[in-house]
């Protein structure tokens, strides 16, 4: 808000209201960036133990009985570039823990013993679905290429064939999670990955790692968001000369504006004000304190996304809650407010500088600044 100023007092409420709306815009991070993190998890292994026993034994094998430990810690270091806030590209170097068993058999007589380990390298394509600005869904899909070692030990007759061996492979890999942004330098996911490794028999087994991890995005860059202008103060005339009974005309109050960003003020086509958004408006009603005004207009705005008539409802609700909470929680008079929405029929952006019509993460931040709520005071100090 912005009052007609005539002295040093006017002035200063002009410089504070208009580091107010400033503020209000804040930054936000650009999505591409590189990052970095670490995993650490429970894996789960899952064995064949009859097949890794024939294959120590022989085929013939008779079992008896088995026993088997399959869960083990698992954890994974990784890096990664996020090339927009839709895709990444990450890579690491992961280890999945140990799987063993024990198998009693009676042709031959004795009990065979086995564990399993694997390590590796993993590249993976990363999708991300933003739910809200710092809530993400998780998927992926890639190759990883492992070592497992296998190491077996018998008692009685069952002597393995093998008693330590190794294989290396390249099998695919997936996984799906969650991701919640704590601030823009960490980032924290929980994840289920299924890895398909081998078994170093004949064949292959799943290796399935329930894990959380800790991501550090670094080379960040802010963008700035867009520069709001404040209308300039008037120019005052020095008075004229004094003349012989003046008649004095109290000057015409002039309308002042104070802008609030949509995203600051509710978030994203929402239209509960955010506890960001009431300290501002707290702010705004400190301001006023001391002042004489008129009545206050308030205007709610959106973007060309969307249907015009969801964005005139849309427009309509938010300068109602502005309202709302100016007279219920604040304390203003209803009857000097006025609440209306206009949709997206006065944008402040241009078309040739917004270029497209399908909603994608560049043309809704190109569009910001339409997002937004005018509350336009008309009085004086």
């Amino acid at each position: 808000m912005i009052f007609r100023p005539s002295s040093t007092t006017r002035l200063l409420g002009l410089s504070a209201l208009t580091l107010l709306s400033t503020s209000v815009l804040a930054q936000t991070p650009l999505p591409s960036y590189y990052y970095g993190g670490v995993s650490v998890g429970q894996s789960q292994t899952r064995l064949d133990e009859g097949a890794l026993t024939r294959h120590q034994l022989g085929a013939s094998t008779g079992i008896t009985g088995t026993n088997s430990d399959e869960r083990d810690t698992a954890y994974k270091v990784f890096l990664g570039y996020q090339f927009n806030r839709y895709l990444a590209l990450e890579g690491g170097y992961f280890d999945l823990g140990e799987g063993s068993f024990t198998t009693d058999t009676t042709t031959p007589l004795g009990s065979l013993s086995g564990k399993l380990k694997t390590r590796g390298w993993s590249l993976d394509l990363v999708g991300s679905l933003p739910v809200t600005p710092k809530f993400s869904v998780l998927g992926r899909i890639g190759a990883q290429h492992g070592r497992t070692k296998a190491e077996y030990s018998g008692t009685g007759l069952a002597v393995p064939a093998f008693p330590s061996d190794s294989k290396t492979q390249t099998n695919y890999k997936y996984g799906a999670g969650l991701q919640y942004e704590l601030t823009p330098s960490v980032l924290v996911r929980g994840e289920w990955e299924r890895y398909r490794v081998s078994n170093v028999a004949d064949g292959r087994h799943a290796v399935n790692v329930a894990s959380v991890s800790l991501v550090f995005p670094f080379g960040r860059a802010m963008q700035p968001a867009p520069r709001q202008e404040v209308a300039a103060a008037p120019y005052v005339a020095p008075p004229p000369a004094p003349m012989p009974a003046p008649v004095v005309v109290p000057a015409e109050p002039v309308p002042q504006r104070v802008s609030f960003s949509a995203e600051s003020l509710f978030g994203f086509d929402k239209e509960q004000i955010r506890p960001e958004g009431q300290r501002d408006l707290d702010t705004f009603t400190q301001s006023l304190q001391g002042a004489q005004y008129d009545t206050i207009q308030i205007t709610g705005h959106t973007d060309r996304l969307g249907s015009s008539e969801y964005n005139q409802r849309l427009s309509e609700r938010r300068a109602m809650a502005v309202k709302n909470y100016l007279v219920t929680v604040r304390g203003l008079e209803a009857s000097r407010i006025t609440a209306t929405g206009l949709g997206e029929t006065q944008p402040v952006t241009r078309a040739e500088d917004c270029v497209g019509e399908r909603r994608t993460a560049a043309l809704v931040a190109c569009l910001q600044p339409d997002r937004r709520v005018d509350v336009d005071v008309k009085g004086t100090r």
